[in-house]
């Protein structure tokens, strides 16, 4: 057998005080800068570094590496701290954070507790129709946990791997893991970089992106007994590695741009650290990152991260505030200090430190499967009662939740029942039809998978399709009841964000590919007519103009014999409706007509194109020149710009008037 390398030591007080330094970068730019630090980069590499440490000792000691064992023995160290924390977040949003809110906390309590956050976050991020709130979820920050966890279950495995194969093959076991985490660590740096470039959002939180972060602590542990630099120049590298930390943040774009290749400047500047090591210089980095408060401060290190962001989020909703002042944020932070000294002392040493736990391998599972249990009781008999509410809500109709009915026949409900949609229903409030596409209708470009269609009985007596993004979409709940009675063969074509008119130079690729495919698919069903959106109103002003290319768009599709109709955009605004009427009551929410859209509808010479009908129902969005938020005890926006599906159902009786008024159908 070939000789073994050196032993690094056990325990190496500059490390600890490095981890203390990436979670207080974390803490420190997450409450006053609202920005990414860089420091959960360094906090994965080290991870993986000790753990390859941990493991490549083991095997060049000739001890078991016990998979089994090892891995209740990890999850029994971190679940403790994780399930306090998650129930302590699910008590702080019953009693401070909106109702509307949630379901979206649930949703990813049960995900951090699962370890699968990131996944939640990698599609809330890419998905058009999911909640701004996500964003600012009090468990947000579960992501890089969930990932960590992922890794791991993975990497002793590799680890494992490549004793197995070490022995079979007769290589030196650091030979075959450097080959391993090398491939590893290419293979998805180069995936990180792609992904980055054209997905950024969905590769933030992909674990793949994310694995040469680990593979590159693997490699620093397995190279280091072999880095031997000068005193003086170990110094200088300590140095430049902590100095390049604390810049990372500021210098770098870094939550538009990682985990690409700009991730490699905090791994490498943790990596300078852990190389210049223990100098035994006076003016070594060292010294300063082995002090007793920043090694204090490591023992509480992941308990901070924890509690930090679900006390900083929780006050920034309370307290209406986009950010943190000096004084609050200090305070915070001071919070976040003591209840991560608490969870530390109190819950995650003593079950670290029993002897019992790990006495037997059934105790160290009990102690994982009561985290597990002390969250998923809570969550679910908390959901089980927002779905008895909701159950119960929904048996109302048109004499307690008219809608916009009661603009047509002065009933205005009853005041004393729930105001629908509850907010816990808000992600339902988008319109999907009954079936996917199927026959004649199911589209062959791959970018057109939304498509979704209703059956009819018999040969329809129209083909109307939906197209365009959300804003024609909510319109489908009015439209369906329609259709159906007339027996019209209804088809949305949908894609969120994307108006459907002309594509134009200038136009995001995103866009321009499915409305390019879009054009193609309406042309080649030849329904009889097409139901969009003609105009496009903005938040902030009565800015309201017809959607790009609309004309040109409409102009192709009437001379090839297809009627459109084009319905007037709803107002938009600048703050969230629904969550406006949550906190401050409907009245306090009106907005005048006059700020939100334009005098007249932009698109109204348009109607003199024949086969063109338009169609307006802004008067049963604001009544009396007033945009109501709440209207016949419906809400009627779900957010700052969309409708409800609940309220926009109201509406059909209107859109069947005036639909059949401007079309002559």
């Amino acid at each position: 057998m070939a000789p073994r390398a050196p032993a690094p030591r056990r325990f190496r007080p500059e490390i600890q005080g490095l981890r203390s330094l990436a979670v207080l970068m974390v803490v420190t730019y997450h409450v006053f800068l609202d920005r990414v630090s860089g420091g959960v980069d360094i906090f994965l590499m080290i991870s993986a570094f000790l753990l390859t440490l941990s493991f490549t000792r083991k095997v060049e000691e000739d001890r078991p590496l016990a998979l089994g064992r090892h891995w209740l023995h990890r999850f029994k160290r971190l679940m403790p701290a994780a399930a306090v924390t998650i129930v302590g977040t699910l008590a702080a949003a019953w009693l401070w954070l909106p109702p509307s809110r949630w379901a979206a906390v649930l949703d990813q309590a049960w995900a951090s507790l699962l370890y699968a956050q990131n996944w939640l976050l990698a599609a809330t991020s890419v998905d058009y129709y999911a909640s701004d709130d996500s964003l600012a979820s009090p468990l947000q920050h579960f992501w890089s946990l969930s990932i960590q966890g992922q890794v791991f279950l993975l990497w002793p495995l590799v680890l494992a791997g490549g004793a197995w194969l070490s022995r079979r093959l007769g290589w030196r076991y650091r030979a075959v893991l450097a080959v391993a985490f090398g491939l590893v660590f290419v293979a998805s740096l180069a995936f990180s970089v792609h992904e980055t470039a054209t997905n950024q959002a969905f590769a933030y939180f992909d674990t793949r992106a994310r694995l040469w972060e680990f593979a590159a602590g693997s490699l620093l542990a397995l190279a280091l007994p072999y880095l031997r630099a000068p005193r003086l120049l170990r110094v200088v590298l300590g140095w430049t590695g902590v100095v390049a930390m604390l810049a990372c943040g500021l210098l770098l774009p870094v939550g538009q741009s990682f985990p690409g290749v700009v991730a490699l400047w905090p791994i490498g500047a943790a990596a300078l650290v852990i190389v210049a090591g223990q100098t035994g210089s006076r003016l070594g980095a060292d010294r300063l990152l082995s002090a007793r408060p920043l090694v204090g401060m490591g023992n509480v290190s992941y308990a901070l991260y924890l509690v930090h962001w679900p006390i900083l989020t929780t006050y920034l909703a309370v307290a209406g505030e986009a950010r943190a002042s000096l004084a609050a944020g200090l305070a915070i932070i001071a919070a976040s200090v003591v209840a991560a000294y608490l969870i530390t002392r109190l819950v995650e040493t003593p079950l670290r430190r029993a002897a019992w736990t790990e006495a037997r391998r059934w105790r160290m599972a009990a102690v994982v499967a009561a985290c597990l249990t002390v969250v998923a009781v809570p969550a679910a008999a908390w959901q089980t009662d927002l779905t008895r509410t909701a159950q119960a809500a929904g048996v109302s109709g048109a004499a307690t939740n008219p809608g916009a009915l009661t603009l047509r026949t002065g009933v205005p409900g009853d005041a004393s029942a729930p105001t629908l949609p509850l907010a816990t229903q808000l992600d339902r409030q988008w319109v999907h039809l009954d079936h996917q596409c199927q026959g004649r209708f199911a589209p062959s470009d791959p970018r057109l998978e939304e498509c979704t269609q209703t059956l009819v009985e018999g040969e329809p007596s129209k083909v109307v399709l939906v197209v365009g993004n959300s804003h024609a979409e909510q319109w489908m709940a009015a439209l369906e009841p329609v259709a159906r009675e007339r027996n019209w063969q209804l088809v949305g074509l949908l894609k969120g964000g994307c108006a459907f008119g002309e594509p134009t130079a200038g136009q995001s690729d995103f866009c321009a590919g499915w409305l390019a495919a879009a054009k193609d698919y309406v042309l080649d069903v030849q329904p009889d007519a097409v139901f969009t959106v003609a105009t496009a109103a903005a938040p902030s002003a009565p800015d309201e103009r017809e959607v790009t290319g609309y004309e040109q768009l409409v102009r192709e599709l009437t001379g090839r014999g297809i009627e459109v109709v084009g319905i007037r955009d709803n107002p938009r605004f600048t703050f969230n409706m629904y969550q406006c009427v949550e906190d401050r009551g409907a009245a306090a929410c009106e907005v005048p007509l006059e700020t939100a859209l334009a005098p007249t509808n932009p698109a109204v010479p348009l109607d003199a194109i024949p086969g063109v009908h338009l169609v307006d129902l802004t008067d049963r969005l604001c009544p009396d020149g007033v945009c109501r938020p709440v209207i016949g005890n419906v809400h009627v926006y779900l957010d700052d710009n969309h409708l409800t599906a609940d309220y926009s159902a109201t509406l059909a009786a209107d859109m069947r008037e005036r639909l059949l008024a401007a079309t002559g159908w």
